[in-house]
């Protein structure tokens, strides 16, 4: 059984605490930054050595703060839950999925879509912190995404996607302050293409910081919730 919830960014502590009481064949899915790949040391090895040693599947989407797992150089595609996934050996129980395959998760087809653009981009520039300039789905992700939808006629149970179609973008939750008109918004108006031509049940999308549901658009950020 399958759960999902939002950006973890490294805190892992309520979620450890959760799935530590939940059976064991329960797996989670987190909607992209989980924090697993961002620092690249010792300390991404703790968070993942922790969260390993649930014995819990967990499953990821990838985000926008955080590396990509093939720039990484520590992991290897597996096939898992009919479609392929990025592992690294030492940690076998944490999954990265790859941007246009569909897996089969609590009995449903689940298409998983990563990637967002980071409004915070120069500040992190200016002060030398983290970022990745692959953070957003290129021409050839879209491409993958794109065909493996057409080989099923447009139609999945569930998509998991980092950020939202540019038309749920949520007001409260964009940054005050920030001029708008600087934020790149290529991959959520391409998201608003494949909403408006995919049949889906439900849409899940972490990236906003907030737990709300907009017709079938289920933002997470804290919330854990099954994956249904």
């Amino acid at each position: 059984m399958f759960y999902v919830t939002g950006d973890t960014h490294a805190s892992f502590g309520g979620l450890y605490r959760q799935l530590a009481a939940m059976p064991p064949d329960t797996g989670c899915v987190i909607l992209g930054d989980a924090g697993f790949n961002y620092h690249r040391d010792e300390e991404d090895r703790r968070n993942k050595a922790r969260m390993d040693s649930l014995g819990r599947t967990i499953f990821c989407v990838h985000g926008n703060h955080e590396s990509r797992p093939a720039a990484t150089g520590l992991y290897e595609l597996q096939p898992r839950f009919g479609g392929q996934v990025w592992v690294e050996p030492d940690f076998p129980h944490l999954l990265f999925a790859r941007d246009g395959d569909v897996y089969e998760l609590n009995g449903k087809s689940v298409l998983v879509i990563g990637g967002a653009y980071s409004v915070d981009k120069y500040y992190r520039l200016i002060h030398g912190y983290h970022w990745w300039a692959d953070e957003q789905p290129d021409q050839a992700t879209r491409q993958r995404v794109e065909q493996a939808l057409a080989a099923r006629d447009w139609q999945v149970d569930l998509v998991l996607s980092h950020t939202c179609p540019a038309r749920y973008i949520p007001a409260e939750a964009l940054l005050p302050g920030l001029d708008q008109s600087r934020v790149d918004r290529s991959t959520e108006l391409w998201l608003d293409t494949i909403e408006a031509r995919t049949r889906y049940r439900r849409w899940y999308c972490g990236h906003w910081h907030i737990n709300k549901a907009v017709d079938r658009m289920q933002f997470l950020y804290h919330d854990l919730l099954p994956l249904e």
